[in-house]
């Protein structure tokens, strides 16, 4: 999803005019000298929904921000002031660490976060809120990973029944036995490979089975959970269910419309009230430019055409042209 995200275009509007080139574009297109504005808007994203906290610093220059880089969530930390706000930011690396202090002009960090219903200065993960389904989705994985390594053998027991007088098996044969049992019959080489009893062995399947316990189907719900949580159409991941290339489509609409459009407008909204304040310039996401909405562009841009009783103006205005005079 963050891909997804970072690939939506971002326009700087100023006096209601859209902006071919300016200084805020041309800082977020080239925001330092080992990202393009691409990669670090990814990296934003991308830690804003895994921990639902992401940080940006701007580094100034004579009080103008001239580099802007992501910081890990993980490494930064708060530290509140005499009003319960953040009044600066220490992050931690290598056992050293920088202080920003948010007094200062331009503030040095914007910091993202997702809504959080108990705590006033860090965000809600989307995997925290789907936190037992991912344990559901690992434990699947890994049921189905020691179900591979043990493949040629179902779960079941070998119970002895020796001659009179020998209830049990020798330590040395009961040494044999797990070790062929270990080299021989288990792991995905050796699946479908019979198994061979002797010495008055008896295989008895166990009761349980993956079939029993509905392993796929778990799997899937969880996983369904998950997408969901991250406002992902679960269609969009492959997860089993109506998948017509209709359903797909509007899927895809809406992952673009509910979920990616959102994030981005936040960001974008961010980015104005931390930047775009002083040159009083704001970011907006250029719809216009995501491939995916390009139906309902179309679809836009017909209706508008269509409308007789609106001038050409009215019509450019509608479509976020520039409302030019023509004669």
């Amino acid at each position: 999803m963050s891909e997804a995200a970072a690939a939506v275009p971002m326009k700087a509007v100023e006096n209601g005019a859209t902006m071919s080139a300016h200084p805020l574009l041309d800082l977020l297109e080239h925001p330092n000298a080992e990202q393009s504005g691409r990669e670090l808007l990814e990296s934003l994203y991308g830690f804003l929904l895994v921990a639902g906290n992401a940080y940006l610093e701007g580094v100034a220059l004579d009080g103008e921000v001239r580099e802007l880089y992501a910081l890990r969530p993980d490494r930064m930390k708060a530290r509140l002031g005499s009003r319960g706000w953040a009044s600066a930011y220490e992050y931690t690396v290598g056992g050293r660490t920088a202080v920003f202090d948010m007094a200062a002009d331009p503030a040095p960090i914007l910091h993202l976060k997702l809504f959080h219903p108990t705590n006033d200065h860090y965000g809600l993960s989307p995997l925290e809120a789907a936190a037992t389904s991912v344990d559901v989705h690992n434990a699947a994985l890994a049921w189905n990973k020691a179900l591979l390594d043990n493949a040629a053998r179902p779960s079941g027991a070998l119970v002895y029944k020796g001659p009179d007088g020998a209830d049990s098996l020798t330590s040395e044969q009961f040494q044999r036995l797990k070790a062929e049992l270990g080299e021989i019959y288990s792991g995905p080489a050796n699946a479908g490979r019979p198994l061979v009893l002797d010495g008055g062995l008896e295989w008895r399947p166990m009761a349980f089975s993956p079939a029993d316990m509905e392993f796929l189907e778990t799997k899937n719900a969880a996983a369904r959970e998950i997408a969901l949580a991250f406002g992902v159409p679960p269609m969009l991941l492959g997860i089993p269910g109506d998948n017509t290339y209709a359903n797909y489509r509007e899927a895809n609409l809406a992952f673009y419309k509910q979920t990616v459009l959102p994030l981005v407008k936040k960001t974008a909204a961010a980015l104005t009230g931390w930047l775009g304040r002083p040159s009083g310039a704001r970011f907006e996401a250029d719809i216009d430019g995501v491939e995916a909405l390009s139906a309902d562009r179309d679809a836009l841009w017909a209706r508008v055409t269509a409308a007789d009783f609106l001038s050409e103006r009215e019509k450019r205005r509608l479509l976020g042209l520039d409302a030019e005079d023509f004669a």
